[in-house]
């Protein structure tokens, strides 16, 4: 196993050093390495969602995937979505999340709209049954599910309704 390999994360290529940490977690590359806190760590053993990032496009649990498991691939992050030219225009999905108050205390919410914009890559008008099968193994606490899935369809509306696709 090398000591470094490269991926990339959020458009940008990291090689991070591994030779004392081989086992070292996406997590904690991104929130201790990059500082990319918008990815929360919230079990640790990939059971409540709060860390789910994309690894080229797929939704990973952040908190039990290796780094050397992304060599070679793209990780997408929280903070990966939103574009502009400081990530001040926030993607179609998150702006569902807070127009639907799919959140209170937020901290599941990264990893929601990670599953979210997962989804909808895949299945671009989902059914209430899809959605919920998609954030499965996400725990949220605060403010309900239904919201949630409130947020999800209101997010297919709009990605439709300009004849986007997701592209992240």
């Amino acid at each position: 196993m090398p000591a470094n390999l490269s991926l990339t994360v959020n458009g940008k290529p990291v090689t991070p050093d591994l030779a004392d940490q081989p086992g070292r977690t996406i997590l904690e590359l991104l929130r201790e390495d990059l500082h990319l806190t918008g990815t929360k760590y919230g079990c640790g053993e990939g059971a409540c969602g709060a860390c789910s990032v994309l690894v080229d496009g797929q939704p990973v649990f952040s908190c039990t995937t290796q780094c050397t498991e992304a060599a070679g691939k793209s990780i997408t992050t929280i903070e990966g979505l939103a574009t502009g030219n400081d990530g001040d225009t926030l993607h179609p999905v998150q702006q569902a999340f807070l127009a639907d108050k799919a959140f209170q205390c937020g901290y599941c919410t990264p990893g929601m709209i990670m599953a979210t914009v997962a989804l909808l890559k895949r299945t671009p008008s989902p059914s209430d049954a899809d959605v919920r099968a998609a954030i499965n193994g996400h725990l949220c606490r605060c403010c309900g599910y239904d919201n949630i899935v409130a947020a999800v369809r209101t997010a297919a509306t709009a990605i439709a309704s300009t004849g986007g696709e997701v592209t992240r």
